[in-house]
């Protein structure tokens, strides 16, 4: 059995409040101290998710970007926004109704982005540096919001609710690029962890899923894998939860291969 660990950021590996990680720390340095690799896989791009990529200590394991429209290896540079620029003309290529009642981070300023998501300054500006995708917030009705998605997929955008933001995309996900990645790296068996209904993919993908508690979020829904415990809540919310479930499934299936060996 050759692991694997896949896990979202906000809510689930970062705390929802101040994105700190220091309550998983156990778990983390039970993946290092295995040789496990940890693959980030969020909606956040890839400017931002590098420095905490380098502070984890994770080498050169790619990361999954904006909700899994791309993956990158750190230190590649991403310059080409031609398929962002594409998205953000078909946006405003809307019916005015619909287009005024959707606030993407195109349409903010960097102080705007720092004060929907709490993300200090500097922060919110790589957080707009987006490649891929578009996450924003919605203000019109239930009605209004079919009307918004049916008219998106008229142009072959699509769009995701994550814990905070309505994200649109010309697809991709972060399940999509589980299979690769796992190719690429020798890995047969995945871990994968996250708290909002753009993770459901993956943690169904994954041999095992971590629904990480969030409070914050509209949360998952019962899935058939909580029935046959190949998919897990969180008691604790964020890296605690995290930190909990990791530990707990390194352990079920340490001792797994344990028991195939000796048997």
């Amino acid at each position: 059995m050759r692991l694997i660990v896949f896990t979202d950021l906000d809510g689930t590996l970062l705390d929802h409040g101040d994105y700190s990680y220091s309550a998983a720390l156990p778990a983390l340095q039970a993946l290092r101290a295995q040789g496990i690799p940890l693959i980030l896989a969020s909606s956040k791009t890839g400017a931002e998710i590098a420095p905490l990529h380098h502070a984890l200590g994770l080498g050169e394991w790619p990361i999954i970007v904006e909700n899994g429209a791309h993956r990158v290896i750190p230190g590649a540079a991403m310059h080409d926004r031609s398929a962002y620029e594409r998205l953000r003309a078909a946006l405003d290529d809307l019916p005015a109704p619909l287009r005024a009642c959707y606030h993407g981070f195109g349409d903010m300023t960097d102080a705007e982005v720092a004060g929907i998501t709490g993300l200090p300054p500097e922060g919110a500006a790589l957080a707009r540096l987006r490649n891929f995708t578009e996450p924003g917030v919605w203000s019109g009705d239930e009605d209004g919001l079919s009307a918004f998605l049916a008219a998106l997929d008229e142009k072959g955008i699509a769009a995701r609710r994550g814990g905070r933001f309505l994200t649109l995309s010309y697809g991709g996900t972060k399940a999509q690029q589980m299979a690769s990645i796992m190719a690429d790296l020798g890995c047969d068996t995945a871990i994968a962890l996250g708290d909002a209904p753009n993770d459901r993919e993956m943690l169904e993908t994954a041999d095992y899923g971590v629904i990480v508690r969030n409070d914050h979020g509209p949360g998952i829904p019962a899935l058939p894998g909580e029935t046959t415990g190949t998919i897990l809540r969180s008691e604790a919310p964020g890296p605690a939860g995290w930190n909990a479930c990791v530990l707990r499934l390194l352990d079920r299936l340490g001792s797994s291969k344990r028991a195939d060996r000796h048997g």
